[in-house]
């Protein structure tokens, strides 16, 4: 399964180690992407994560690798340091995604949720996420257009 993610990620031109990576529980990467999304910085601490666990040859489970990236996100490392060194610092938020996740399908990662109604597993190729994202994005619409007709309700729920 890694070599056919590695595939995957290789044929757009993502660079992608599958020996010698460090494993671990990410827990504490989550807390730090939730200190992370509270600054706006979220998409930063992911993509440097990503790229440092996936790429190169630095360990996300080294607590000072992970607060130099934090820190390289554009956190301050005194938040970095205090979230990492307080094991309950937003582990609840950690829980709840947990949750919502395993409400949502979810049994492995990667897992890709779209418009919280479509679900891609696994490390797809493009063409899978190029037709899901046509799919969330052509079901949003049929869901606008049908909002007049009475379809959805005052929340914006509608019946698939």
């Amino acid at each position: 399964m890694e070599e056919h993610v590695a595939a995957n990620a290789r044929a757009e031109g993502l660079a992608y180690r599958t020996e010698g990576r460090d494993h671990g529980s990410t827990f504490d990467i989550h807390r730090l992407l939730h200190l992370a999304g509270a600054h706006g910085r979220q998409d930063a601490l992911l993509d440097l994560a990503y790229r440092a666990n996936f790429a190169e040859e630095r360990s996300v489970f080294d607590p000072e690798v992970l607060a130099r990236l934090g820190v390289e996100a554009g956190l301050a490392e005194d938040e970095v340091r205090r979230v990492l060194a307080d094991e309950d610092a937003c582990a609840e938020n950690v829980r709840a995604d947990e949750r919502e996740a395993a409400e949502l399908g979810a049994t492995g990662v990667p897992f890709f949720v779209l418009d919280r109604r479509y679900g891609v597993s696994g490390g797809q190729p493009a063409e899978v996420f190029t037709r899901a994202l046509e799919q969330a994005w052509e079901g949003r619409a049929v869901r606008r257009a049908g909002a007049g007709a009475g379809a959805c309700d005052a929340d914006g729920a509608c019946p698939v």
